[in-house]
């Protein structure tokens, strides 16, 4: 038998070409854990709102491996020690960051396995390619989990100006056609040194950083936190609880497997056997669109009516305001929706809700990013910048949110 070469080259529509650096990552992208993430849309239900917007977790983590690359060459050059070893974990913990984000990524987070994060269930499923792959996966793991004690690995990672962020910025910007998410990524990761085991930008790349950050905070506003995005989101989740809802009383509905087991079974983190995993892995997008297909034709008037509110984009009123509803303007609308179609005030409350939004673009009390003076000294991105409205991104905005259904003619 022909050997099979492993090191291929695929391409990319942001970055063009992009290499697999060895043969244990090209398996790990072989993976089927891995290869569910192309039935894992990166937006959620954005597409609702950018037609574009359908591009998925698999590309996302790929791209971001490509940026790990660039920025490993730029440190190494740069005179950083990353040993081959720690190359590859690098590698890995990023092509698998997001490996545990279940159907339409944030929108069910919480809604099929309560009270567990996508980043514990990448974990989860990260031990278990571990366990496969003989302990190979041993090192990314620790950077993953922030363990390592080399700071700026880890950092690499997870921190405010980390691969990950530096590619769905890019990346959303492309598919959603919204211009100002679309930041210079090669231009930040040049600018990159380590300086007393952190991660630093260098002086001159104050100016992409603050580029950087400004972008994140339209990009939040006018994409991830868009008002209509935001209520398709919530329907999703409600049609999640009504599914339940109605199964735990003995209602009849169409169900995939995994599905079903989900929604009859309550999961906590210390659940997660290798089974229970699997069924999780089965999981994706088709499931649930599969399900509301069938949904939107139950007798249920709330199931099937948010359903096809989602199917067919028909959804309901968002008003945003700097002050939350109050609670007579709530009653109204659920008094008057509950006349209309005989529903019961908890029924009414599927349709009539509220809620916050918070735009963050940068968060000082966390592990900042750091600019690296030729001096040697070292300062907040805040402290350095020039920009007179830096200080104001770094200072959350919360605006509240009424959804109710759109009169009809």
């Amino acid at each position: 038998m022909v050997p099979r070469n492993k090191l291929k080259i695929l391409n990319d529509p942001i970055y063009g070409f992009i290499t697999i650096p060895s043969e244990l990552i090209f398996d790990i992208i072989e993976h089927r854990y891995f290869q569910r993430l192309r039935r894992i849309s990166q937006m959620g239900l954005s597409y609702l709102v950018y037609p574009g917007a359908h591009h998925t977790r698999l590309l996302h983590a790929l791209g971001c491996l490509h940026l790990m690359q660039s920025a490993v060459r730029v440190l190494r050059a740069k005179g950083v020690e990353i040993s081959p070893k720690e190359e590859e974990a690098l590698y890995i913990a990023i092509l698998l960051h997001d490996v545990g984000h279940g159907p339409f990524s944030h929108a069910m987070e919480h809604s099929i396995v309560e009270g567990v994060s996508h980043e514990r269930l990448s974990i989860l499923f990260m031990n278990q390619i571990n366990e496969e792959f003989n302990g190979k996966l041993d090192l990314a793991i620790a950077i993953f989990k922030g363990e390592y004690p080399r700071i700026f690995l880890c950092q690499l990672i997870s921190s405010q100006l980390d691969m990950d962020r530096l590619d769905y910025l890019k990346r959303d910007s492309f598919y959603t056609g919204v211009v100002e998410g679309n930041i210079n990524s090669e231009r930040l990761i040049s600018m990159l040194n380590v300086m007393n085991d952190e991660l630093m930008v260098e002086e001159k790349g104050i100016y992409s950083v603050e580029e950087f950050l400004l972008a994140r905070r339209l990009m939040y506003w006018q994409v991830y936190l868009h008002k209509t995005g935001v209520a398709a989101e919530q329907l999703l989740i409600r049609v999640l609880k009504r599914a339940k809802e109605l199964f735990g009383a003995g209602h009849q509905l169409y169900l995939g497997n995994a599905l079903e087991y989900f929604l009859e079974t309550k999961v906590t983190e210390a659940d997660f056997t290798p089974e229970i995993l699997e069924t999780f892995a089965s999981l994706d997008d088709s499931d649930v669109l599969a399900a509301m297909k069938q949904w939107s034709h139950h007798e249920d008037f709330v199931l099937s009516t948010l359903s096809r509110m989602i199917l067919n984009r028909d959804l309901l009123k968002v008003v945003i305001s700097k002050e939350p509803p109050s609670e007579e303007a709530l009653a109204s609308h659920r008094h008057q929706l509950a006349a209309k179609y005989d529903l019961t005030p908890h029924e009414a409350g599927y349709f009539v809700f509220s809620g916050d939004i918070t735009n963050t673009a940068y968060r000082m009390e966390e592990e900042g990013i750091k600019i690296l003076y030729k001096n040697g000294n070292v300062r907040d991105v805040v402290e350095a910048s020039d920009h007179f409205n830096l200080k104001a991104l770094a200072s959350p905005v919360t605006k509240f949110y009424i959804c109710y259904p759109k009169p009809k003619d």
